[in-house]
């Protein structure tokens, strides 16, 4: 038999489609150094210092208090984890910057403050900026002294950045760089010290900008009244001919969106880790409550219904937290062989992050949808109570809605997903032809994938195969239509949308099995319950209903009725997959949950 054997190396970008991955060339929870676990709690335990007894201010904003608390972040270290020494930083590597990202995320609006200063504020400096930016700026914002804002939504534009109005024109002495325009939903914008703001030059040459607070022409707009994340800066930024030294261009003129878009990549990224430790927070003060909770002389975690929903926050998390740490490792890995291949420190983060652009979209889609399931369900198994500010979950509702908007909302990320996937096709870094065509031959001589799949969990991992299958089908007949003129993908959102969820489905799927293999192959003390096996049936089974459905979608709206007929047979053998006892296996998890009280899988 032809066994699919583990791999060392680890996989490209968007490369999971076609390749199977092992349990070497993964990381998960259980892997955490005593380090990191230290690490990890140094940050839990700001939280309950720090961030908890001070929730009603941060939310009304006293005192310019978030920006006190990134100071004291930074007295910690903790701000420039990410950062060369030789600037300050600790440098630690990208899993372990992972698990801090997590850690941060139940301090609500601390986290988005967080998230812009570490991410999308100093990160285009690192990135991009010159030798003196750098040594000029990035200490002060590895301490705390300086704070980070990241300036590219403009009221005209949102989600199509290039289209910005806001301008420069170069100054008749060379010197200067005159800025004028608007930005608007600036996090961090009520504090922060340096802005990087993007602008059009001579009116069609998108470019980045370092500006420091306080110039003249530079102001602000009053805190914006929001939904939720109410403990975070949120202002427009005016300029109105500011004036900017031509030391402080930030990259190449016209380059802009290099800096944009890469430094979403990991704005993406970090906001999926963020979301996750919200989500783990919900689901666990839920515990408590259903726990304390009693109707008819019973504990409501007693009750079936509200089982149902602590299993689901069970099941959605290790999804999310699998999917997380999995692309954790795939970029740290990275990073570490272009510093070997002669790679400088900022390029080597930049390219592997770009590298992965399209599992960091998965990542922040996956937890920021994750973490409103459990805000959603966290009020309905509060009752009365999730509607009170006097509990976190009321908060934790309001706040999480924004994270399928950040960073470019679910929509467009879904876009990326499946753009990166055609572009790199196109491009020959990605062979889909192949396996696509091994699968048409499958299909049409009946024949099957005699490989076999490794135990544990070996069923699971042949259904990751054939899912794969299904995409391919939709994937190869979606773009030969393209290409022959037959079908404008560009104007088939709801296609392309039907396929980013298979994409999506696919990831979830093998890093949720890839983990429960690595745990049972390492017989951990995890493995004194058969709870893994249960997580990954039920995470199998109900992927394969939503494969189908997407599928069945996806190809009603481009191929022809009287080709459907094969696609449907194809979908059916695919997607074939076990009947399952939900409501034994979802009572199993709920179980394990509920005497724990807490998410502890």
């Amino acid at each position: 038999m032809d066994a699919i054997k583990n791999k060392l190396e680890i996989i490209n970008g968007a490369e999971f489609l076609i390749k199977e991955s092992s349990t070497q060339d993964t990381f998960t929870p259980e892997d955490f150094s005593e380090e990191q676990k230290m690490i990890q709690d140094t940050v839990h335990d700001f939280n309950k210092s720090e961030i908890y007894p001070q929730t009603a201010k941060i939310e009304k904003q006293e005192n310019n208090i978030a920006a006190t608390l990134l100071e004291k972040f930074g007295a910690l270290g903790l701000l420039g984890t990410h950062m060369p020494e030789e600037y300050g930083g600790m440098d630690m590597d990208f899993n372990t910057n992972t698990i801090i990202g997590e850690a941060v995320g139940p301090s609500g609006s601390f986290s988005v403050a967080y998230n812009a200063h570490t991410g999308i504020g100093m990160l285009p400096i690192l990135y991009f900026g010159t030798d003196a930016q750098k040594e000029k700026y990035l200490p002060g914002l590895v301490t705390g002294e300086l704070k980070a804002s990241y300036c590219l939504t403009e009221p005209s534009s949102g989600s199509d950045a290039l289209s910005a109005k806001a301008n420069a024109v170069l100054s008749e002495d060379g010197k200067h760089y005159i800025l004028n325009g608007q930005k608007m939903w600036i996090t961090n914008a009520g504090f922060a010290d340096i802005f990087t703001i993007f602008v059009q030059v001579d009116g069609n040459k998108f470019t980045g900008f370092i500006v420091e607070r306080g110039l003249e022409g530079l102001s602000f707009g009053e805190e914006e009244a929001k939904l939720g994340i109410k403990g975070s800066s949120t202002r427009m930024v005016f300029m109105e001919n500011v004036k900017v030294s031509v030391d402080n261009l930030l990259g190449e003129i016209g380059k802009g969106h290099h800096i944009a878009f890469n430094v979403l990549n990991t704005g993406r990224f970090k906001l999926g880790a963020s979301v996750l430790g919200g989500s783990k927070m919900a689901t666990q003060v839920s515990i408590a409550y259903a726990n304390e909770r009693q109707q008819f002389k019973t504990p409501i975690s007693q009750f079936g219904a509200i089982q149902h929903k602590i299993a689901e926050m069970g099941i959605q998390n290790f999804i999310s937290e699998s999917a997380l740490y999995r692309t954790s490792h795939f970029i740290n890995e990275k990073i570490k062989d272009l510093k070997e291949s002669g790679e400088s420190y900022s390029g080597a983060k930049l390219k592997a992050a770009e590298e992965y652009a399209l599992e960091c979209s998965i990542i922040k889609i996956l937890g920021s949808e994750v973490l409103d399931y459990c805000v959603d369900e966290g009020v309905q198994i509060h009752g009365g109570m999730g509607y009170s500010e006097e509990g976190v979950i009321a908060r934790a509702y309001r706040d999480s809605r924004i994270n399928r908007i950040f960073e470019g909302t679910n929509e467009i990320n879904r876009m990326v997903i499946m753009s990166t996937i055609l572009k790199r096709a196109m491009k020959g870094q990605l062979d889909i032809v192949t396996p696509a065509l091994a699968v048409q031959s499958e299909l049409q001589n009946q024949t099957t994938d005699t490989r076999t799949f490794e135990e544990p969990y070996g069923l699971q991992k042949q259904s990751v195969a054939n899912f794969k299958k299904v995409l391919l089908m939709i994937l190869g007949s979606a773009a030969k239509l393209s290409m022959e003129g037959k079908l404008d993908l560009k104007k088939e959102q709801e296609l392309l949308m039907n396929m980013a969820d298979i994409v999506i489905d696919i990831f979830s799927v093998e890093s949720a099995v890839i983990r429960a293999s690595k745990i049972k192959e390492n017989n951990t003390e995890k493995v004194a319950t058969e709870i893994y096996s249960d997580l990954v049936n039920i995470i199998t089974y109900e992927a394969s209903h939503r494969i189908y459905k997407n599928a069945l979608d996806a190809i009603s709206s481009f191929v022809s009725e009287d080709k459907q007929g094969d696609f449907v047979t194809g979908f059916r053998v695919f997607t074939k997959y076990p009947l399952q006892n939900v409501k034994k296996l979802r009572r199993n998890i709920a179980g394990a949950m509920i005497t724990e009280g807490d998410y502890c899988f």
